[in-house]
């Protein structure tokens, strides 16, 4: 598949409620149509995740790829987001002063314990039609 080369690619668990809810929040706010998404359990997000030098069977956090740019994970993928969307919601990048280690302390507390406080699907979630064209899978 050949990549998008204007889009940001957002990988996430595709099984887990709070991604879900996460990407669909992003899709409300992106208005500006920068981003793609692919589940980490896809083909694409595999294959995504092994050419940045990551193991896909290790992997629990969201990863935002920047094509031709840089990829990023854990909080400083949320951070980088978050300067795209609409709604004020761009004004999180300012939190990147705060030290990536104690960051991703907090964004790894929250990752292990996802399942657990929002539940989990048996399967990836599909698009709807009219969300389609924003899935690489």
């Amino acid at each position: 598949m050949e990549l998008p080369k204007d889009k940001k690619i957002v990988l996430f668990d595709g099984v887990c409620n709070l991604c879900n809810n996460a990407v669909t929040f992003i899709i409300e706010h992106d208005k500006k149509d920068v981003f793609r998404f692919a589940s980490l359990q896809s083909e694409i997000g595999k294959k995504l995740v092994e050419e940045r030098g990551m193991d896909p069977e290790e992997l629990d956090s969201i990863v935002l790829i920047d094509p031709g740019v840089a990829y990023y994970r854990k909080s400083t993928a949320a951070l980088e987001i978050s300067r795209e969307l609409s709604g004020g919601y761009s004004l999180l990048k300012n939190f990147s002063f705060i030290p990536e280690g104690l960051r991703d302390g907090i964004y790894n507390f929250v990752a292990n314990n996802r399942y657990k406080w929002y539940g989990k699907k048996e399967s990836c979630m599909i698009p709807t039609p009219k969300l389609k064209s924003k899935f690489l899978d």
